[in-house]
């Protein structure tokens, strides 16, 4: 697909896209693409101290910000924690997503994860970014985003705790260096303040950070760098099949 400088990250909730790829974002910023960060819940059950709607503000406007951080422009697909189903509505919300930002490389959750919300973003994205240029399916969202052209470049970021529902490990392919944005990642998680406050109350230490650094230093020792994110290529019938990431910020292959 031809490189139109446009990325997209999708994830289930706010901080996933920060937490699994913000590093690798704020690199391709840095070369000058338009990046757009969305999340497909409004993260309404990550408190025990806010009602839905109030968590729902806050959590959005932390996202928000985070997204500033890099100049990225911000998304929420409007489903709910905890419910995020592959059906027809939720769908159609990406593949408008996916039309009306029109990326040329898209990141998403891995297939596999802790948590199903995080499984089925994985599938919504995925499904999202093949289907976005088919102009006979139609998201009956008003007024709608033209379909795409050629399907985008998909990769997926890393499991959770890198490792499946049984406890074994699922490793990256490749790994991007973000060791020189290593402190803009960290100012991006930290946006997300109603999470961070939780932890550092409930483990009296700032444990969000903690492990964003733990998990980038991981992933560092695998290739040789301080700090690292890694990703796995989806490439299957129809997807591009040359490494982008690679061309684009030296993505180490394991």
């Amino acid at each position: 697909m031809k490189d139109n400088k446009t990325v997209l990250a999708v994830m289930a909730h706010p901080d996933d896209v920060e937490f699994l790829c913000g590093g690798t974002l704020a690199l391709l910023a840095k070369k000058g693409y338009r990046i757009h960060m969305a999340h497909v819940a409004a993260g309404d059950c990550g408190t025990l101290e806010y009602d839905t709607d109030d968590i729902s503000r806050i959590r959005f406007e932390e996202a928000r910000r985070a997204a500033a951080v890099i100049g990225a422009t911000h998304h929420c697909c409007g489903a709910r924690d905890g419910l995020v189903m592959y059906d027809k509505p939720t769908l159609r919300a990406v593949i408008e997503l996916v039309r009306r930002v029109n990326p040329f490389m898209v990141f998403t959750h891995s297939p596999v994860c802790y948590m199903v919300d995080h499984e089925v973003t994985s599938q919504l994205a995925r499904m999202a970014a093949f289907i976005a240029g088919a102009p006979n399916l139609h998201t009956l969202i008003t007024p709608p985003a033209k379909p795409t052209g050629d399907v985008p470049y998909l990769y997926y970021a890393d499991a959770i705790d890198m490792k499946d529902h049984f406890g074994k490990p699922i490793l990256a392919s490749l790994y991007v260096d973000i060791t020189p944005v290593i402190k803009t990642k960290e100012r991006m998680v930290k946006c997300h303040a109603s999470q961070r406050n939780w932890l550092k109350s409930h483990h009296k230490m700032d444990e969000y950070v903690l492990t964003m650094r733990r998990w980038g230093t991981a992933n560092g020792q695998r290739c040789g760098v301080k700090f690292a994110e890694g990703f796995r290529q989806h490439l299957g019938h129809s997807y591009p099949q040359d490494n982008k990431l690679g061309e684009l910020l030296g993505a180490i292959s394991a």
